[in-house]
């Protein structure tokens, strides 16, 4: 069932006055309580939907036109929130040491390809590549405090670049190829050539890996004061770029660690149960390899939340990353099933507190249509 928006929610009312400044007129006013009514009250929160369910509106691409050609700033609209934000929310915020900002990506799908930036991005549920934006979000959490802070709009290189259409232009004679192998060989061979090219050089300068977006949404978060400690994001974003900037900003961080990544064997001693030390082949070992050496009594009972996981922690080497704590985590007693391994700067820090902070990264999966892979959800349940 649709519901007619006959005016502004009362709470949309109650706060909207703040940003009436950022507004040239009445009409624009009125268009900014309307979207945001729509936003909080209707199922299908489509531009079109809530056009459709304004009644006072006798010209239905009023909206549109708001949003499209009317001479306001949406940067400006996300700052005054941010700074209200703060403002009604510092007599409830929880320490600044436990307050985490996280960072995530997110796929907004559509089925016309008519917006901007609109592109066919990899969705790990289901190992599909529908049409879609492909925001990277931050989102601030502290004690029962937690709202979203910002967003980068990340562009495939392909799309950002035009790079099919410059390849058709430079390299005629090439095909392009549909397989990721391939694909990445055709680049190697035909960059080069492109490069040359002074209108997509530019277009290359431009492109911004998400290492590059979550970079952008930290300093963001400086910028705008938000009182932080802790930095979280999974593992796609655990990169000595982002690590090296959050340790730059003096910010501790914690991550969801692939099971693939490998540690340097010269920096930790395994013992097995009767406490003889465990030997190592080779310089490294991946994370997966070493899991199952682990000995079942150096697991220790965690209990977040109300639920009880069975870690083991130990303080590793990371190439690139350096010294970290790790923590690997079962749902089951018996160590069955899926497990997590989370990862931590601060080497200090004990499973317990680890753990308790990693699941505030619980609140932008809910926050937004995320569609995570499946390591997103072994951690909900690890």
């Amino acid at each position: 069932m649709q519901l007619p928006i006959v005016a502004p929610a009362p709470l949309v009312t109650a706060h909207a006055d703040i940003f009436r400044d950022l507004f040239e007129n009445r009409c624009q006013f009125q268009h900014f309580q309307n979207y945001l009514t729509g936003l909080i009250v209707l199922d299908n929160k489509s531009l079109a939907n809530i056009t459709r369910c304004v009644l006072e509106s006798a010209d239905k691409t009023n909206l549109s036109r708001f949003f499209s050609e009317a001479p306001w700033f949406q940067e400006r609209v996300n700052d005054r929130r941010l700074t209200y934000l703060l403002q009604q929310t510092q007599a409830v915020r929880g320490p600044k040491a436990d307050a985490v900002l996280i960072l995530d990506d997110t796929l907004c799908e559509h089925v016309g390809s008519l917006f901007d930036y609109v592109d066919r991005h990899y969705k790990h549920g289901n190992d599909t590549y529908p049409l879609a934006h492909n925001p990277v979000t931050s989102y601030y959490v502290s004690g029962p405090v937690r709202f979203p802070v910002d967003l980068r709009l990340y562009r495939r290189y392909e799309e950002c670049t035009q790079w099919e259409a410059v390849v058709h232009k430079h390299v005629p004679d090439r095909p392009i190829p549909t397989t990721k192998k391939e694909r990445a060989r055709c680049h190697k061979e035909v960059d080069p050539v492109l490069l040359q090219d002074p209108a997509f050089e530019k277009l290359h300068q431009q492109f911004r890996t998400k290492i590059d977006l979550g970079i952008a949404l930290l300093e963001a978060a400086m910028q705008h004061q938000v009182p932080f400690r802790v930095l979280l994001f999974d593992s796609w974003y655990l990169a000595e770029e982002l690590v090296s900037m959050a340790r730059y900003r003096k910010k501790d961080w914690i991550s969801l660690l692939k099971k693939t990544r490998h540690l340097e064997t010269h920096s930790f001693i395994l013992k097995d149960a009767a406490g003889h030390t465990i030997p190592l082949a080779g310089p490294q070992i991946a994370v997966e390899a070493l899991v199952p050496l682990i000995p079942r009594t150096a697991y220790r009972a965690v209990t977040v939340g109300g639920t009880t996981y069975w870690t083991f922690t130990l303080a590793v080497r990371l190439p690139g990353l350096g010294k970290v704590r790790l923590v690997v985590s079962f749902k089951s007693a018996e160590l069955t099933g899926t497990y997590a391994v989370l990862v931590s700067n601060r080497v200090d820090w004990n499973a317990q507190r680890i753990m308790t902070l990693y699941v505030h990264r619980w609140p932008i999966e809910i926050s937004q249509p995320h569609y995570g892979s499946s390591e997103h959800l072994s951690l909900a349940a690890a």
